[in-house]
Protein backbone atom coordinates (compact mmCIF):
# COMPACT_ATOMS: atom_id res chain seq x y z
CA UNK A 1 0.00 0.00 0.00
CA UNK A 2 1.53 3.32 -1.05
CA UNK A 3 1.24 6.48 1.06
CA UNK A 4 -1.58 7.95 -1.05
CA UNK A 5 -3.75 4.87 -0.64
CA UNK A 6 -2.84 4.66 3.06
CA UNK A 7 -3.86 8.29 3.58
CA UNK A 8 -7.12 7.79 1.70
CA UNK A 9 -7.82 4.59 3.64
CA UNK A 10 -7.16 6.31 6.95
CA UNK A 11 -9.58 9.13 6.08
CA UNK A 12 -12.15 6.59 4.88
CA UNK A 13 -11.87 4.64 8.14
CA UNK A 14 -12.06 7.78 10.25
CA UNK A 15 -15.03 9.19 8.37
CA UNK A 16 -16.81 5.84 8.25
CA UNK A 17 -16.43 5.47 12.02
CA UNK A 18 -17.33 9.05 12.87
CA UNK A 19 -20.39 9.30 10.62
CA UNK A 20 -22.23 6.65 12.65
CA UNK A 21 -21.84 8.60 15.87
CA UNK A 22 -22.54 11.89 14.11
CA UNK A 23 -25.86 10.55 12.79
CA UNK A 24 -26.90 9.23 16.18
CA UNK A 25 -25.80 12.45 17.89
CA UNK A 26 -27.91 14.47 15.45
CA UNK A 27 -31.06 12.38 15.86
CA UNK A 28 -31.24 10.61 19.24
CA UNK A 29 -31.81 13.87 21.18
CA UNK A 30 -35.04 14.35 19.21
CA UNK A 31 -36.20 10.87 20.23
CA UNK A 32 -35.28 11.75 23.80
CA UNK A 33 -37.14 15.08 23.64
CA UNK A 34 -40.22 13.40 22.15
CA UNK A 35 -40.36 10.83 24.94
CA UNK A 36 -39.79 13.60 27.50
CA UNK A 37 -42.66 15.63 26.00
CA UNK A 38 -45.04 12.68 26.35
CA UNK A 39 -43.99 12.26 29.97
CA UNK A 40 -44.63 15.91 30.75
CA UNK A 41 -48.04 15.78 29.05
CA UNK A 42 -49.25 12.45 30.44
CA UNK A 43 -47.16 11.70 33.51
CA UNK A 44 -46.50 8.18 32.18
CA UNK A 45 -43.37 7.03 34.00
CA UNK A 46 -42.44 4.65 31.19
CA UNK A 47 -41.79 7.74 29.08
CA UNK A 48 -39.72 9.28 31.87
CA UNK A 49 -37.67 6.11 32.22
CA UNK A 50 -37.26 5.92 28.45
CA UNK A 51 -36.07 9.53 28.35
CA UNK A 52 -33.47 8.83 31.02
CA UNK A 53 -32.29 5.66 29.29
CA UNK A 54 -31.95 7.40 25.93
CA UNK A 55 -30.21 10.40 27.50
CA UNK A 56 -27.43 8.13 28.73
CA UNK A 57 -27.05 6.76 25.22
CA UNK A 58 -26.91 10.32 23.88
CA UNK A 59 -24.10 11.11 26.34
CA UNK A 60 -22.10 8.04 25.25
CA UNK A 61 -22.44 8.89 21.57
CA UNK A 62 -21.69 12.56 22.16
CA UNK A 63 -18.37 11.78 23.82
CA UNK A 64 -17.39 9.22 21.17
CA UNK A 65 -18.43 11.53 18.35
CA UNK A 66 -16.43 14.38 19.87
CA UNK A 67 -13.28 12.24 20.07
CA UNK A 68 -13.58 10.81 16.56
CA UNK A 69 -14.50 14.21 15.10
CA UNK A 70 -11.47 15.84 16.70
CA UNK A 71 -9.24 13.15 15.22
CA UNK A 72 -10.73 13.82 11.78
CA UNK A 73 -9.93 17.52 12.09
CA UNK A 74 -6.29 16.76 12.88
CA UNK A 75 -6.07 14.25 10.04
CA UNK A 76 -7.13 16.88 7.51
CA UNK A 77 -4.08 18.93 8.38
CA UNK A 78 -1.66 16.03 8.86
CA UNK A 79 -2.57 13.99 5.79
CA UNK A 80 -3.57 16.73 3.34
CA UNK A 81 -1.41 19.80 4.13
CA UNK A 82 -1.44 21.18 0.58
CA UNK A 83 -5.22 21.10 0.52
CA UNK A 84 -5.53 22.80 3.92
CA UNK A 85 -2.96 25.44 2.96
CA UNK A 86 -5.18 26.66 0.15
CA UNK A 87 -8.61 25.61 1.40
CA UNK A 88 -8.36 26.48 5.10
CA UNK A 89 -8.89 30.25 4.71
CA UNK A 90 -11.82 29.67 2.35
CA UNK A 91 -13.97 27.03 4.01
CA UNK A 92 -12.91 27.58 7.62
CA UNK A 93 -16.15 29.37 8.56
CA UNK A 94 -18.45 26.30 8.72
CA UNK A 95 -15.87 24.51 10.88
CA UNK A 96 -15.68 27.51 13.23
CA UNK A 97 -19.46 27.67 13.51
CA UNK A 98 -19.57 23.90 14.02
CA UNK A 99 -17.29 24.38 17.01
CA UNK A 100 -19.74 26.90 18.46
CA UNK A 101 -22.64 24.50 17.93
CA UNK A 102 -20.61 21.77 19.60
CA UNK A 103 -20.04 23.87 22.74
CA UNK A 104 -23.73 24.74 22.92
CA UNK A 105 -24.56 21.06 22.61
CA UNK A 106 -22.11 20.15 25.38
CA UNK A 107 -23.61 22.74 27.75
CA UNK A 108 -27.17 21.66 26.94
CA UNK A 109 -26.34 17.99 27.57
CA UNK A 110 -24.98 18.90 31.00
CA UNK A 111 -28.12 20.87 31.81
CA UNK A 112 -30.36 18.04 30.67
CA UNK A 113 -28.55 15.18 32.41
CA UNK A 114 -28.36 16.97 35.76
CA UNK A 115 -31.52 19.02 35.49
CA UNK A 116 -34.05 16.45 36.66
CA UNK A 117 -36.10 17.92 39.55
CA UNK A 118 -33.83 20.99 39.56
CA UNK A 119 -35.31 23.03 36.69
CA UNK A 120 -38.79 23.95 35.63
CA UNK A 121 -39.98 20.81 33.73
CA UNK A 122 -40.52 22.66 30.45
CA UNK A 123 -37.19 24.51 30.67
CA UNK A 124 -35.58 21.14 31.29
CA UNK A 125 -37.32 19.78 28.17
CA UNK A 126 -36.08 22.75 26.13
CA UNK A 127 -32.47 22.01 27.12
CA UNK A 128 -32.91 18.51 25.66
CA UNK A 129 -34.35 19.99 22.48
CA UNK A 130 -31.35 22.33 22.22
CA UNK A 131 -29.08 19.28 22.32
CA UNK A 132 -30.80 18.02 19.19
CA UNK A 133 -30.92 21.36 17.39
CA UNK A 134 -27.24 22.14 18.03
CA UNK A 135 -26.23 18.60 17.02
CA UNK A 136 -28.22 18.93 13.81
CA UNK A 137 -26.57 22.31 13.14
CA UNK A 138 -23.13 20.75 13.64
CA UNK A 139 -23.87 18.07 11.09
CA UNK A 140 -25.22 20.50 8.51
CA UNK A 141 -22.21 22.79 8.89
CA UNK A 142 -19.75 19.95 8.37
CA UNK A 143 -21.70 18.79 5.32
CA UNK A 144 -21.54 22.37 3.99
CA UNK A 145 -17.74 22.11 4.14
CA UNK A 146 -17.86 18.80 2.28
CA UNK A 147 -20.26 20.36 -0.22
CA UNK A 148 -17.65 23.02 -0.91
CA UNK A 149 -15.16 20.27 -1.81
CA UNK A 150 -17.68 19.01 -4.36
CA UNK A 151 -18.74 22.45 -5.58
CA UNK A 152 -15.96 25.03 -4.93
CA UNK A 153 -17.19 28.61 -4.54
CA UNK A 154 -16.30 31.85 -2.78
CA UNK A 155 -12.97 32.64 -4.46
CA UNK A 156 -11.28 33.50 -7.73
CA UNK A 157 -8.42 31.35 -8.98
CA UNK A 158 -5.84 33.55 -10.73
CA UNK A 159 -2.27 32.59 -11.61
CA UNK A 160 -2.27 29.66 -9.19
CA UNK A 161 -3.55 31.79 -6.29
CA UNK A 162 -6.90 31.85 -4.49
CA UNK A 163 -8.02 35.47 -4.19
CA UNK A 164 -11.17 37.51 -3.50
CA UNK A 165 -12.22 35.03 -0.82
CA UNK A 166 -15.87 35.14 0.29
CA UNK A 167 -16.43 32.69 3.21
CA UNK A 168 -20.23 33.11 3.07
CA UNK A 169 -20.38 32.18 -0.61
CA UNK A 170 -18.04 29.26 0.10
CA UNK A 171 -20.26 27.95 2.90
CA UNK A 172 -23.50 28.33 0.92
CA UNK A 173 -22.09 26.67 -2.19
CA UNK A 174 -24.25 25.02 -4.83
CA UNK A 175 -23.97 21.58 -3.22
CA UNK A 176 -24.60 22.39 0.44
CA UNK A 177 -28.41 22.34 0.43
CA UNK A 178 -28.96 19.05 -1.40
CA UNK A 179 -26.15 17.33 0.51
CA UNK A 180 -27.32 18.65 3.89
CA UNK A 181 -30.93 17.70 3.19
CA UNK A 182 -30.03 14.20 2.00
CA UNK A 183 -27.62 13.61 4.90
CA UNK A 184 -30.01 14.91 7.56
CA UNK A 185 -32.87 12.72 6.38
CA UNK A 186 -30.46 9.77 6.11
CA UNK A 187 -29.43 10.30 9.74
CA UNK A 188 -33.07 10.08 10.84
CA UNK A 189 -33.62 6.96 8.73
CA UNK A 190 -30.50 5.19 9.98
CA UNK A 191 -30.95 6.05 13.65
CA UNK A 192 -34.70 5.45 13.59
CA UNK A 193 -34.39 1.94 12.16
CA UNK A 194 -31.40 1.04 14.35
CA UNK A 195 -33.15 2.10 17.56
CA UNK A 196 -36.43 0.50 16.49
CA UNK A 197 -34.62 -2.74 15.71
CA UNK A 198 -32.98 -2.89 19.14
CA UNK A 199 -36.28 -2.32 20.93
CA UNK A 200 -38.03 -4.81 18.62
CA UNK A 201 -35.50 -7.39 19.81
CA UNK A 202 -36.36 -6.61 23.43
CA UNK A 203 -40.07 -6.94 22.60
CA UNK A 204 -39.44 -10.29 20.96
CA UNK A 205 -37.77 -11.44 24.17
CA UNK A 206 -40.75 -10.19 26.17
CA UNK A 207 -38.70 -7.86 28.34
CA UNK A 208 -40.40 -4.81 29.85
CA UNK A 209 -42.97 -4.67 27.05
CA UNK A 210 -44.63 -1.37 28.01
CA UNK A 211 -41.25 0.37 28.04
CA UNK A 212 -39.97 -1.04 24.77
CA UNK A 213 -43.20 -0.66 22.77
CA UNK A 214 -43.15 3.08 23.42
CA UNK A 215 -39.51 3.27 22.39
CA UNK A 216 -40.14 1.21 19.26
CA UNK A 217 -43.04 3.40 18.15
CA UNK A 218 -41.17 6.70 18.59
CA UNK A 219 -38.11 5.43 16.73
CA UNK A 220 -39.95 3.81 13.82
CA UNK A 221 -42.26 6.79 13.29
CA UNK A 222 -39.23 9.07 12.90
CA UNK A 223 -37.35 6.49 10.82
CA UNK A 224 -40.32 5.46 8.71
CA UNK A 225 -41.37 9.00 7.78
CA UNK A 226 -37.76 9.88 6.93
CA UNK A 227 -37.35 6.76 4.78
CA UNK A 228 -40.52 7.52 2.81
CA UNK A 229 -39.48 11.10 2.01
CA UNK A 230 -35.82 10.28 1.38
CA UNK A 231 -36.33 9.40 -2.33
CA UNK A 232 -37.45 13.00 -2.89
CA UNK A 233 -34.13 14.36 -1.60
CA UNK A 234 -32.35 11.64 -3.57
CA UNK A 235 -34.01 12.87 -6.75
CA UNK A 236 -32.92 16.45 -5.99
CA UNK A 237 -29.36 15.23 -5.37
CA UNK A 238 -29.26 13.26 -8.63
CA UNK A 239 -30.39 16.25 -10.68
CA UNK A 240 -27.85 18.47 -8.91
CA UNK A 241 -24.99 16.01 -9.47
CA UNK A 242 -25.94 15.66 -13.15
CA UNK A 243 -25.27 19.39 -13.58
CA UNK A 244 -22.22 19.84 -11.34
CA UNK A 245 -20.43 16.48 -11.39
CA UNK A 246 -21.39 14.49 -14.50
CA UNK A 247 -18.43 12.15 -13.98
CA UNK A 248 -19.80 11.14 -10.58
CA UNK A 249 -23.27 10.46 -12.00
CA UNK A 250 -21.74 8.46 -14.84
CA UNK A 251 -19.76 6.36 -12.35
CA UNK A 252 -22.82 5.85 -10.15
CA UNK A 253 -24.74 4.47 -13.09
CA UNK A 254 -21.78 2.93 -14.97
CA UNK A 255 -22.77 5.19 -17.85
CA UNK A 256 -19.82 4.83 -20.19
CA UNK A 257 -21.28 6.37 -23.35
CA UNK A 258 -23.15 9.65 -23.78
CA UNK A 259 -26.69 8.60 -24.62
CA UNK A 260 -30.03 10.10 -25.42
CA UNK A 261 -32.90 8.44 -23.55
CA UNK A 262 -30.34 6.89 -21.22
CA UNK A 263 -31.44 3.79 -19.28
CA UNK A 264 -31.33 3.44 -15.51
CA UNK A 265 -29.37 0.39 -14.41
CA UNK A 266 -30.53 -1.81 -11.55
CA UNK A 267 -27.70 -3.97 -10.28
CA UNK A 268 -24.98 -5.02 -12.67
CA UNK A 269 -21.20 -5.36 -12.46
CA UNK A 270 -19.21 -2.75 -14.41
CA UNK A 271 -16.36 -3.85 -16.65
CA UNK A 272 -14.19 -0.73 -16.82
CA UNK A 273 -11.77 -2.27 -19.30
CA UNK A 274 -14.44 -3.05 -21.90
CA UNK A 275 -16.71 -0.11 -20.96
CA UNK A 276 -19.70 -2.36 -20.35
CA UNK A 277 -21.98 -3.57 -17.55
CA UNK A 278 -22.88 -7.22 -17.00
CA UNK A 279 -26.03 -8.63 -15.39
CA UNK A 280 -27.85 -5.28 -15.09
CA UNK A 281 -31.56 -4.65 -15.52
CA UNK A 282 -32.20 -1.60 -17.73
CA UNK A 283 -35.15 0.78 -17.47
CA UNK A 284 -35.18 2.76 -20.75
CA UNK A 285 -35.12 6.55 -20.40
CA UNK A 286 -35.24 6.47 -16.61
CA UNK A 287 -31.74 7.88 -16.08
CA UNK A 288 -32.50 10.76 -18.47
CA UNK A 289 -35.64 11.52 -16.49
CA UNK A 290 -33.93 11.28 -13.09
CA UNK A 291 -31.00 13.44 -14.20
CA UNK A 292 -32.85 16.06 -16.28
CA UNK A 293 -36.58 15.54 -15.82
CA UNK A 294 -36.99 14.47 -19.46
CA UNK A 295 -37.09 10.87 -20.72
CA UNK A 296 -35.48 11.96 -24.01
CA UNK A 297 -32.67 14.06 -22.50
CA UNK A 298 -29.03 13.30 -23.25
CA UNK A 299 -26.96 12.14 -20.30
CA UNK A 300 -23.22 12.78 -20.44
CA UNK A 301 -21.12 9.64 -20.21
CA UNK A 302 -17.54 8.91 -19.23
CA UNK A 303 -16.57 8.98 -22.90
CA UNK A 304 -16.74 12.80 -22.79
CA UNK A 305 -14.51 13.05 -19.72
CA UNK A 306 -10.70 12.65 -19.86
CA UNK A 307 -9.83 9.17 -18.66
CA UNK A 308 -7.41 10.47 -16.03
CA UNK A 309 -10.40 12.21 -14.41
CA UNK A 310 -12.62 9.12 -14.27
CA UNK A 311 -13.73 8.07 -10.77
CA UNK A 312 -13.38 4.38 -9.82
CA UNK A 313 -16.54 3.09 -11.50
CA UNK A 314 -16.87 -0.33 -9.85
CA UNK A 315 -16.73 0.97 -6.26
CA UNK A 316 -18.96 3.98 -6.95
CA UNK A 317 -21.58 1.94 -8.84
CA UNK A 318 -21.79 -0.87 -6.29
CA UNK A 319 -21.95 1.55 -3.36
CA UNK A 320 -24.75 3.45 -5.08
CA UNK A 321 -26.68 0.23 -5.71
CA UNK A 322 -26.28 -0.83 -2.07
CA UNK A 323 -27.50 2.57 -0.86
CA UNK A 324 -30.58 2.48 -3.08
CA UNK A 325 -31.40 -1.14 -2.21
CA UNK A 326 -31.21 -0.50 1.54
CA UNK A 327 -33.24 2.67 1.14
CA UNK A 328 -36.04 0.97 -0.78
CA UNK A 329 -36.25 -1.86 1.76
CA UNK A 330 -36.67 0.71 4.52
CA UNK A 331 -39.31 2.59 2.51
CA UNK A 332 -41.24 -0.69 2.31
CA UNK A 333 -40.87 -1.35 6.03
CA UNK A 334 -41.92 2.20 6.87
CA UNK A 335 -45.08 1.81 4.79
CA UNK A 336 -45.69 -1.58 6.38
CA UNK A 337 -45.48 -0.10 9.88
CA UNK A 338 -47.88 2.74 9.12
CA UNK A 339 -50.34 0.31 7.49
CA UNK A 340 -50.13 -1.89 10.59
CA UNK A 341 -50.67 1.08 12.91
CA UNK A 342 -53.69 2.10 10.84
CA UNK A 343 -55.39 -1.21 10.01
CA UNK A 344 -53.57 -4.14 11.63
CA UNK A 345 -52.43 -3.11 15.10
CA UNK A 346 -52.13 -6.71 16.25
CA UNK A 347 -49.28 -7.19 13.75
CA UNK A 348 -46.99 -5.10 15.95
CA UNK A 349 -46.87 -7.87 18.53
CA UNK A 350 -46.35 -10.65 15.98
CA UNK A 351 -43.02 -12.43 15.80
CA UNK A 352 -42.69 -12.14 12.01
CA UNK A 353 -43.34 -8.39 12.17
CA UNK A 354 -40.72 -7.77 14.85
CA UNK A 355 -38.23 -10.00 13.05
CA UNK A 356 -38.45 -7.79 9.94
CA UNK A 357 -37.43 -4.71 11.94
CA UNK A 358 -34.73 -6.58 13.85
CA UNK A 359 -33.23 -7.68 10.51
CA UNK A 360 -33.39 -4.06 9.29
CA UNK A 361 -31.42 -2.71 12.28
CA UNK A 362 -28.14 -2.09 10.37
CA UNK A 363 -29.65 -1.18 6.98
CA UNK A 364 -29.76 2.57 7.56
CA UNK A 365 -26.11 2.78 8.54
CA UNK A 366 -25.09 0.50 5.67
CA UNK A 367 -26.89 2.97 3.38
CA UNK A 368 -25.12 5.93 5.04
CA UNK A 369 -21.69 4.33 4.63
CA UNK A 370 -22.47 3.45 1.02
CA UNK A 371 -23.73 6.97 0.35
CA UNK A 372 -20.56 8.56 1.69
CA UNK A 373 -18.54 6.12 -0.42
CA UNK A 374 -20.42 7.41 -3.48
CA UNK A 375 -19.79 11.02 -2.44
CA UNK A 376 -16.08 10.66 -1.76
CA UNK A 377 -14.96 7.99 -4.22
CA UNK A 378 -17.18 9.47 -6.93
CA UNK A 379 -15.32 12.80 -6.59
CA UNK A 380 -11.95 11.23 -7.32
CA UNK A 381 -9.37 12.01 -8.53
CA UNK A 382 -10.19 15.43 -7.04
CA UNK A 383 -9.96 16.46 -3.40
CA UNK A 384 -11.23 19.92 -4.40
CA UNK A 385 -13.32 19.32 -7.48
CA UNK A 386 -11.71 20.77 -10.58
CA UNK A 387 -8.85 22.49 -8.70
CA UNK A 388 -6.70 20.15 -6.58
CA UNK A 389 -6.20 16.46 -7.16
CA UNK A 390 -5.98 14.09 -4.22
CA UNK A 391 -2.51 12.93 -5.28
CA UNK A 392 -1.30 16.56 -5.23
CA UNK A 393 -2.61 17.23 -1.73
CA UNK A 394 -1.26 14.23 0.18
CA UNK A 395 1.50 14.81 2.72
CA UNK A 396 5.09 14.12 1.62
CA UNK A 397 5.77 12.57 5.03
CA UNK A 398 6.64 8.87 4.64
CA UNK A 399 5.25 6.02 6.70
CA UNK A 400 1.53 6.79 6.41
CA UNK A 401 0.87 3.05 6.31
CA UNK A 402 1.97 2.79 9.96
CA UNK A 403 -0.28 5.70 10.88
CA UNK A 404 -3.17 3.91 9.18
CA UNK A 405 -2.55 0.77 11.24
CA UNK A 406 -2.36 2.74 14.51
CA UNK A 407 -5.54 4.68 13.80
CA UNK A 408 -7.31 1.45 12.81
CA UNK A 409 -6.43 -0.05 16.20
CA UNK A 410 -7.64 3.11 17.98
CA UNK A 411 -10.98 3.01 16.18
CA UNK A 412 -11.39 -0.71 16.81
CA UNK A 413 -10.76 -0.09 20.52
CA UNK A 414 -13.26 2.76 20.60
CA UNK A 415 -15.82 0.55 18.84
CA UNK A 416 -15.37 -2.22 21.38
CA UNK A 417 -15.73 0.21 24.29
CA UNK A 418 -18.89 1.81 22.85
CA UNK A 419 -20.47 -1.58 22.11
CA UNK A 420 -19.72 -2.72 25.66
CA UNK A 421 -21.19 0.44 27.21
CA UNK A 422 -24.32 0.27 25.06
CA UNK A 423 -24.79 -3.44 25.74
CA UNK A 424 -24.54 -2.82 29.47
CA UNK A 425 -26.95 0.09 29.21
CA UNK A 426 -29.54 -1.93 27.26
CA UNK A 427 -29.14 -4.92 29.58
CA UNK A 428 -29.63 -2.72 32.67
CA UNK A 429 -32.84 -1.11 31.39
CA UNK A 430 -35.28 -3.67 32.83
CA UNK A 431 -33.62 -3.57 36.26
CA UNK A 432 -33.01 0.17 36.52
CA UNK A 433 -35.97 1.68 34.73
CA UNK A 434 -38.93 -0.64 35.26
CA UNK A 435 -41.51 1.16 37.36
CA UNK A 436 -43.73 -0.87 39.67
CA UNK A 437 -45.69 2.06 40.98
CA UNK A 438 -48.46 4.31 39.73
CA UNK A 439 -48.00 4.99 35.99
CA UNK A 440 -50.46 7.84 36.06
CA UNK A 441 -48.35 9.88 38.43
CA UNK A 442 -47.73 13.44 37.23
CA UNK A 443 -44.25 14.98 37.10
CA UNK A 444 -43.02 16.23 40.45
CA UNK A 445 -42.80 19.97 40.90
CA UNK A 446 -39.28 21.31 40.41
CA UNK A 447 -37.17 23.33 42.75
CA UNK A 448 -37.85 26.89 41.63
Amino acid sequence: MDDLMAARSQMALSLGFHIIFACIGMVMPFFMATSHYFYLKTGDLNHKNLTKAWSKGVAIFFVTGAVSGTMLSFELGLLWPTFMEHAGPIFGMPFSLEGTAFFIEAIAIGFFLYGWDRFNPWFHWITGLIVGISGLASGILVVAANGWMNSPAGFDYVDGKYINIDPIAAMFNDAWFTQALHMTIAAFVATGFAVAGIHALMLLKGRNVAFHIKAFKIAIIFGGVAAIVQPISGDLSAKDIAKRQPAKLAAMESHFETTKRAPLLIGGIPDEKNKSVDYAIEIPGALSFLAHGDFDATVKGLDQIPEENHPPVLVTHLAFQVMVLCGMIMVGLGLLYFFAAWKKRDWISKRWFLMLFIAATPLGFIAVEAGWTVTEVGRQPWILYGYIKTSEAVTPMPGITYSFVVFSLVYLSLSAIVIFLLYRQIKMVPELYTDHGNHSKKPTEPIQ
